[in-house]
């Protein structure tokens, strides 16, 4: 009986292990006041470096990749569902108070989502070039229902297509499409990099489930201070007409437009940290 117990034991441990799946890699380094730096879109950590290099002597930074995304293995849908409880548990775990949130992108997405979760758990949060809903950037009208049938929003077809991507210069292939987000051809081929080693199926899924999440309502609940920093969309006030509507039930926010695509803190990196210095300086 004994013997029984022990295996049932044993095959519920290992059952709740596998069920687990780590929903991102985290690297921390320097000490101080918590921050979360979290990617964009099939992006390593180590696109906030130079960011991590200015922050590292005044704050402790937890930068995160997520599963999936840049080499990092992959995890079952829905993949942002679960970085959104996994990282909300992350705080919990190791005890992190009122961490600082800064997040580029999907990242930025995050941020406001884990924030809107859990109000009282996070402190500031810095959004570069992200939105709460990035289905209604061009049409505020639309809703989740009305992209219901859209079979842009098919996840099956969508991952089949990220599929169906020859790897074969893959990489040079999309350089060229990131240099739409970036100025530096480097930086472009860095970015492409990664986009290269994400797994498929991921590539296709989150950009699926963040295309239908619609955060704008949500926001409200968010007790802190919020930076939004938004590229140029055609013309600054293109930008900041964009930013005010996406984040219209955000009470405590400032807006800033960046003379720059879409990598902010690779096009105008002074800027970036000015804004985000002053930002998380005040009190």
């Amino acid at each position: 009986m004994k013997n029984a117990i022990l295996t049932l034991f044993l095959l519920f441990n290992l059952t709740f292990g596998f069920a687990q799946q780590q929903a991102f890699d985290v690297k921390v380094i320097g000490k101080g006041q918590p921050i979360l730096l979290i990617p964009g879109y099939s992006c390593s950590g180590a696109v906030w470096n130079e960011t991590a290099d200015h922050l590292k002597n005044n704050y402790q930074l937890h930068i995160l990749t997520l599963a999936g995304f840049a080499g990092v293995k992959p995890i079952q849908d829905p993949v942002l569902q679960t970085v959104h409880d996994q990282l909300i548990q992350y705080v919990k775990t190791n005890k992190l108070k009122k961490p600082i949130l800064i997040g580029h992108s999907l990242g930025a997405f995050m941020a406001l989502w884990v924030s809107s979760s859990q109000p009282d758990l996070f402190g500031k949060i810095v959004c570069v070039d992200g939105v709460p809903f990035i289905s209604a950037l061009t049409k505020p009208e639309t809703t989740v229902a009305s992209l219901k049938d859209d079979p842009r929003f098919n996840k099956e077809a969508v991952i089949n297509n990220f599929k169906s991507i020859p790897n074969d210069n893959y990489v040079a292939n999309m350089t060229q499409m990131m240099l739409y987000q970036v100025r530096d051809t480097t930086r472009a081929k860095q970015i492409a990099e990664w986009s290269f080693a994400s797994d498929r199926t991921t590539l296709g899924s989150t950009i699926v489930e963040m295309s239908l999440t619609d955060l704008r309502t949500d926001i409200a609940k968010i007790k802190s201070p919020v930076l939004i920093l938004t590229s140029i969309f055609n013309t600054k006030e293109n930008s900041e007409k964009i930013y005010n509507e996406q984040y219209a039930a955000l009470k405590n926010k400032t807006i800033k437009v960046a003379d720059s695509k879409h990598f902010i803190m690779y096009d105008a990196p002074e800027w970036f940290y000015s804004a985000m210095d002053n930002f998380l300086n005040q009190k």
